[in-house]
């Protein structure tokens, strides 16, 4: 099997990277790469070729790389901080447009980074029926650009030629690059290293005590199995939510963190910043019902056993890397 795989050394990229090299799968075109040997995600991976966006661009304008199995493309940009409406149509919208008709027109699979983002508020549910995307509203442009795709594919009438991943709030290892988006796992860990101590957003909404803001946490090893084993199934197409279809306070997750280490928690609260009080999902979890249904049996693992695995095996380990 030959792989286009945009966003190669980023998170998700480059944990799938390795999921496919566990297959046995190095036929891949690593995109998003400047070159072999800068990135420390990908460490130990194995690829046949390497291109920057610019570069799969310029070779799908010349008639190059028809030869392929499939794209998968998550490789548009994932800051949900992000305000610029045109940068992010350029480049979750417009470039994900692109890329899907070259796959489409081709045969190839096109597999693609969705959000649960676009469930806005979670006022209307977490249920993934493409009929019901029409009600949801996203509270900020990031989550936006992927409604906006996710429309567009379903607009198209392109759900059984397509897969797209409704991913929840992945954490794991390879999202050291990301700054302050990394994942609260990572953020906890670095926290309670220098000080034993985290800091965590005070709630700002009555009827939430602070720490009790609920999220799907879900372990990027588990969501890459998933991956994986959707693309070994062709004749599958849809967009499904990832995430483990169980919603768990920020305090059992750095409590994890902590439990982990071999520590008591300890938790400081502050004011959540006001950019971010009218973006904020404070519940959010998956409906796997129609995941479900498609025969996909991966298990997701429990809260505490992920973060332990990433803690143990990968923050506090000589090589993070994954």
């Amino acid at each position: 099997m030959k792989v286009i795989l945009t966003g190669a050394a980023g998170f998700i990229g480059s944990c799938f990277l390795r999921e496919l090299n566990d297959l046995g799968i190095d036929d891949v075109v690593a995109v998003d790469v400047q070159s072999a040997a800068d990135h420390p995600n990908l460490t130990g991976k194995k690829f046949a070729d390497y291109a920057n966006r610019e570069e799969l661009i310029d070779r799908i304008d010349r008639g190059q790389l028809k030869e392929a199995d499939a794209i998968v493309h998550l490789g548009a940009c994932a800051d949900t901080t992000e305000k610029d409406r045109a940068f992010l149509a350029r480049n979750n919208v417009q470039y994900s447009q692109r890329l899907a008709r070259f796959a489409l027109s081709n045969e190839m699979m096109f597999h693609y980074a969705s959000s649960a983002s676009v469930y806005g508020d979670g006022s209307k549910g977490y249920a993934d029926d493409p009929e019901k995307l029409v009600e949801f509203k996203p509270l900020n442009p990031y989550a936006e650009s992927k409604w906006l795709f996710d429309r567009w594919v379903i607009g198209e009438k392109l759900l059984d030629r397509v897969l797209g991943y409704r991913y929840f709030n992945v954490f794991g290892p390879n999202e050291y690059h990301k700054g302050n988006m990394r994942s609260m796992v990572s953020k906890a860990f670095d926290q309670i290293r220098e000080t034993g101590r985290v800091k965590l957003f005070a709630s700002s909404r009555p009827g939430y005590a602070d720490g009790s803001e609920e999220r799907d946490f879900v372990y990027v090893k588990d969501v890459t199995r998933l991956m994986a084993w959707f693309l070994q199934r062709p004749d599958k197409g849809g967009i499904y939510n990832v995430g483990t279809g169980k919603a768990r306070t920020f305090h059992d997750l750095v409590a994890a963190v902590f439990k982990a280490l071999g520590k008591p928690p300890a938790i400081d609260y502050f004011p959540m910043p006001e950019n971010l009080r009218g973006q904020y999902q404070y519940y959010t979890q998956a409906d796997l019902t129609r995941l479900r249904r498609t025969g996909c049996d991966v298990e997701f693992q429990v809260l505490e056993t992920s973060v332990a695995d990433y803690v143990n095996g990968h923050l506090a380990a000589a090589q993070p890397t994954y």
